[in-house]
């Protein structure tokens, strides 16, 4: 299960790399991605694309399968400096062995299977299976957060008005998406050619079966939306083994979580438009003033439970008359979690927004919008359906949308409207049994949180502009610092994940980047165990160096040219066909390489605050981090097993000796 969470914070930029599409994971381009093409002229929409929202779907180009050499010799070169020469000559064996045999014909199979299936990817159905049979909770497991920034006015933080905001920008986001009118996600990397009306009115009558091609002409990247219809009306449902996503576009009501109490309103009228914003002010003010208090047994926490517990404790909600009021949930256009607590610091809210109390969240919704009483506000969504691209364009749009266009503000009167008649709150049936898994479900959440930890760092000495000043790839270098970080802290290099979106394919999900390299556990050595043994022109050449190769395993990922993946693809088929598995994948480094210690993805985004998830090994890192332009920050989550705030120490001090290099200084 190592590495599912990453993903979410990938965030995508194209840069032309010779011949080939440079897909990273580094920032949203803001300033490359002008989303609205004409403003709308009603409350209804957020904008009205001149180019339809999905006129580049049916023309992405599909997802490649590598080569299987390419495959094993990448492999190869990932395990190298995670194993001592014994070791690396059994695991060379085997993958040598794998290549000529069983893998030979998996890799054939598979390439059949890709050819019948033009409509997806290879990595699709079996993604889509790995998250949904995965039994634990989702809770720290899977689900990440992203935090908001705060509104630029003050005023607008307020809870409620924040919360009517947020709420209204929503439904403008989705009625802009269904109606087509939502701007396709494009990169483009000459703007002034691409990202003008001129060319958007032009490629609207190519048809979608060749569009992506006229936008390449003009080196711009359009980008996968087949996940954006799960946004809205979505629900992760818990089945015994296998889970299903369940979404009903017929659904108008929001839900609403408060004190762990559950609410539901209208928030779309029956023409499909939005809500008069008055009445969702009034309705939000009715249940922030409820003086009903926290039930006995929250019923949110089964959805933190194991899937297995969750789906049986649901099957028995189910026979105790609860049916329609699981369906008003499941089919909701989404969660607003309503805290009555304010955040105290940056690891409060990261705490708060990752996981909570475990009673006044609904977990399986597609996401959830939490605000505090301050006005701290994030989402958290669940993973299965989706990579977090389309998360992150909903949060950047709501962001935009809530700050420059406000549809109620500090000194709105809500709508004089019976909002008792309109809001219901739900009341469930519990026999003793559902009580009883209810505590239970509380007892195992209090238990797994109370293990976590989180740290954040501030990195204020440089960043991406010195960097980029320097002929280094900002990734590249904080990326070394993690593994100086860890090799400073413990005295090894260990296995290290980072997402990278294959959003510029059809059905694309994640590639996995191995910064753990030859040429990192070198520099790091040098660095961290011999600091006065290299010149600074010898510990420049190697940081060059470790950048170069980063940069190359990033291009490669981003263009479907890495090795987890298609491993993954083959040993799932393998299994399908109730094959053995070929000892490649029983080996202990093959484990080993899976069991990611450092979980790491990056983030940077102008709606954005902060991002985070917790370790996917219980004794791992789960490392988020953003490269701004004059600094560098970090947000880490550990288990007992590991110290938190001693690792970003390390870091910092990596970072710290980096720079000094850069100044042409030498390590003291």
């Amino acid at each position: 299960m190592a590495c599912l969470l990453l993903s979410t914070q990938c965030v995508a930029s194209l840069r032309k790399s010779g011949s080939l599409i440079h897909l990273r994971t580094a920032a949203f381009s803001v300033d490359k991605r002008n989303y609205s093409s004409k403003k709308a002229s009603s409350t209804e929409y957020l904008h009205q694309s001149v180019v339809p929202s999905m006129h580049y779907q049916k023309s992405l180009p599909r997802l490649p399968i590598p080569k299987l050499e390419d495959t094993v010799r990448r492999y190869l070169a990932a395990q190298r400096p995670l194993l001592d020469d014994d070791q690396f000559r059994t695991t060379e064996k085997l993958a040598q062995d794998f290549q000529s045999g069983v893998g030979k014909q998996l890799h054939e199979e598979l390439v059949a299977q890709d050819k019948n299936n033009k409509h997806t990817s290879y990595i699709s159905g079996p993604w889509f299976d790995m998250y949904l049979s995965a039994r634990d909770s989702v809770v720290l497991n899977f689900n990440p957060f992203m935090s908001f920034n705060p509104d630029p006015k003050t005023k607008y933080n307020d809870q409620l008005v924040r919360a009517t905001n947020m709420v209204c920008s929503a439904v403008r986001f989705m009625k802009t998406l269904r109606a087509g009118l939502l701007e396709p996600e494009v990169f483009h990397l000459n703007p002034a050619k691409s990202d003008t009306d001129g060319f958007k009115k032009l490629i609207r009558w190519v048809p979608s079966s060749l569009s992506w091609y006229g936008a390449y002409m003009v080196n711009a990247y359009p980008l996968d939306m087949s996940q954006y219809f799960r946004l809205f009306n979505s629900t992760r449902i818990p089945k015994r083994g296998r889970d299903e996503l369940f979404t009903n576009e017929k659904g108008k009501h929001l839900l609403v979580m408060r004190k762990g109490n559950m609410y539901v309103f209208d928030i779309v009228d029956r023409d499909g438009d939005l809500v008069m914003p008055a009445e969702i002010h009034s309705h939000l003010k009715y249940i922030l003033s409820d003086p009903t208090p926290a039930p006995a047994f929250p019923l949110g926490a089964l959805t933190s439970e194991n899937r297995d517990v969750w789906a049986g404790l649901r099957d028995k909600l189910l026979a105790a008359g609860n049916a329609e009021n699981l369906q008003i949930v499941d089919s909701a256009l989404f969660c607003l979690s309503l805290d009555d607590e304010s955040m105290q610091d940056h690891i409060h809210i990261s705490h708060n927004m990752l996981h909570g109390d475990g009673c006044n969240r609904w977990y399986d919704k597609s996401f959830s919008v939490i605000i505090a009483k301050d006005g701290q506000a994030a989402i958290n969504f669940e993973h299965s359906w989706g990579d977090g691209v389309a998360v992150l364009r909903f949060q950047n749009e709501i962001f935009k949308d809530t700050t420059e266009q406000p549809l109620v503000h500090p000194d709105s009167a809500p709508a004089a409207v019976v909002s008792a008649s309109a809001v219901r709150r739900l009341q469930f049936k519990l026999d003793s049994e559902l009580e009883s898994g209810i505590n239970k479900a509380k007892e195992n959440f209090d238990s797994a949180v109370s293990k976590l930890t989180i740290d954040a760092m501030e990195f204020k000495k440089g960043g991406k502009e010195q960097l980029k000043k320097s002929k280094l790839s900002p990734d590249a270098i904080v990326q070394l610092a993690f593994q100086m970080g860890y090799l400073r802290q413990y005295g090894e290099t260990v296995a290290t994940y980072e997402s990278c979106s294959t959003a510029a394919f059809k059905h694309g999900r994640t590639e996995t980047i191995r910064p753990a390299t030859k040429h990192t556990k070198q520099c790091s050595h040098a660095f961290v165990c011999q600091p006065g043994q290299h010149s600074v022109d010898q510990l420049r050449a190697m940081l060059h160096e470790c950048s170069k190769y980063h940069g190359q395993l990033t291009k490669e990922a981003a263009m479907g040219q890495g090795f987890d993946r298609h491993l993954f693809a083959m040993r799932y088929l393998a299994n399908s066909k109730g094959q053995a598995l070929h000892n490649l994948y029983t080996d202990p480094a093959y484990a080993a390489i899976n069991h990611n210690i450092l979980s790491t993805s990056t983030l940077t985004s102008p709606a954005v605050n902060l991002g985070g998830f917790a370790p996917v090994v219980p004794d791992g890192f789960g490392v988020g981090y953003g490269v701004h332009d004059d600094w560098i920050g970090c947000n880490v989550s550990s288990y007992p097993a590991r110290n938190v705030h001693e690792f970003l120490q390390c870091v910092h001090k990596s970072l710290e000796d980096i720079f000094t290099v850069l100044e042409g200084k030498p390590l003291s």
